[in-house]
């Protein structure tokens, strides 16, 4: 590994080519053997520090049409966050399910799974009938992995039947110092980025731009209104920018002083801070607080001169989706992924049917809009939101920390990155001096 690296530092990644695949690897995984270590613990109290470990795995094999890349570093998504609490089922699920369906997929169904959504790193072998992408190229992954032989697929790749989601539903994904994807996966790592930060927006920025822009989504155009939970979060602060860079008025709910001091940081000129305003959508357990929903949507009016809201960015899930669904204007649209809060919701049906309103679902994005979301990136028009970075024997204590929403923006990992600040190609120092004060909006909060 230390040749790989050596080569990938020199500047000259394509140093790489011709250099031998290392038979084995660190990568953090989780076990099969201790996917029940959390029952009966309630799920608030899961640790990720005791179910995630940095473990020597084997490297598999390269098939067809995929490649390896070695990862100079990964971040933490919520969804490695449900794979380490095993909530709200256990993963290896998905990897038995996978494993059935080829003897190339029977690959991912080991007693491990190597997690992690994200990656930016270099190509270290491609697979056969892989032409696009070579040894040495430096790059990014999104994280739809997808079959393509199903008719459903081929309009929208997010409607194959064979979709999952890489590092989370297949193994072998990017925390670690290598990683196996498709190699329609790949797309160019912004020359402006440090490894870090080019590792950081894949899964949210992607998810961010499908759900709100893209006409699988929200559709959101200029003069919109949008209600924006945990603006300041690691898909929130994606919606943030997509909402002032296109001409939409975003209302950025956030959970602190600190949170809204970021998304003004931002641009963005109405902000709720919602523990401040001291909204309880739920009496209890059982019960919503519909007078909760009104309260929140007169603060909304008072912001915004009026107006309801044209759109819900919505991801908490069940501690908001009632109060989502009330306060969006007479056909608008709430559009939803990840429920973090608990993806049980409940809502008065009478304020969606009634008034013409839409819900739209939303699971991550296809190749398309994941390469208009990468491509915003690397002209500088969307930004990394990077706050912190952990190394990967740290990756339990980093997804501890977003399970327990201490983090802004994204939290990335070192893999094979022996330090931060590593990765801006020379040609692209110009570009990044302009950038730097919209790179460091997360810094240091």
């Amino acid at each position: 590994m230390k040749q790989i690296l050596d080569a990938i530092l020199s500047g000259a990644p394509e140093t790489v080519r011709g250099l031998p695949v290392p038979d084995s690897y660190r990568g953090v995984v989780v076990r099969k053997d201790e996917q029940t270590m959390f029952e009966g613990v309630p799920i608030r109290e899961r640790d990720p520090r005791k179910s995630l470990h940095v473990e020597e795995v084997p490297t598999p094999a390269l098939g067809p049409n995929e490649a390896l890349v070695a990862v100079m570093a990964s971040s933490i998504n919520f969804n490695t966050v449900w794979t380490s609490i095993f909530e709200p089922v256990s993963t290896f699920g998905f990897l038995e399910r996978y494993g059935r369906l080829n003897d190339l997929a029977a690959r991912h169904d080991l007693p491990y799974q190597v997690v992690g959504s994200d990656l930016a790193g270099v190509v270290l072998a491609v697979g056969a009938g892989v032409s696009r992408w070579k040894a040495g190229d430096a790059v990014v992954a999104h994280c739809l992995s997808v079959e393509l032989e199903d008719h459903q697929g081929h309009d929208d790749t997010m409607m194959d039947p064979q979709q999952r989601i890489w590092g989370f539903e297949t193994n072998f994904g990017g925390l670690a110092e290598l990683a196996l994807v498709k190699s329609n996966q790949l797309m160019p790592k912004a020359g402006h980025l440090t490894w870090e930060e080019a590792a950081s927006p894949g899964l949210v920025n992607s998810t961010a731009y499908r759900q709100l822009v893209s006409h699988n989504g929200a559709a959101m155009k200029q003069g919109d209104t949008v209600l924006i939970w945990g603006a300041s979060g690691g898909l929130g602060s994606y919606a943030t920018q997509y909402a002032l860079n296109g001409g939409a008025t975003p209302v950025c709910v956030v959970s602190s002083p600190e949170k809204a001091d970021i998304v003004r940081r931002m641009g963005a000129d109405l902000v709720i801070d919602r523990t401040a305003e001291g909204y309880r959508f739920w009496k209890d357990e059982h019960n919503q607080d519909p007078k909760e929903w009104q309260r929140l949507g007169k603060k909304i009016r008072e912001l915004t001169g009026g107006e309801d809201v044209d759109i819900v960015f919505e991801h908490p899930g069940r501690e908001t989706f009632g109060a989502s669904v009330y306060v969006t204007k007479r056909g608008g649209t709430i559009t939803t992924c990840a429920s973090t809060s608990g993806y049980l919701h409940s809502y008065d049906n009478r304020y969606l049917w009634m008034n013409l309103k839409r819900i739209v679902g939303s699971h991550f994005a296809n190749y398309r809009e994941s390469w208009e979301a990468n491509r915003l990136i690397s002209k500088g028009v969307i930004s990394p939101t990077l706050s912190k970075t952990y190394s990967l024997e740290q990756t339990g204590q980093a997804a501890c920390d977003v399970h327990q929403n201490l983090h802004q923006g994204k939290v990335g990992v070192l893999c094979l990155a022996p330090e931060e600040g590593l990765g801006v190609q020379a040609d692209a120092a110009e570009f990044r001096a302009a950038r730097v004060e919209a790179l460091s909006r997360f810094r240091g909060v």
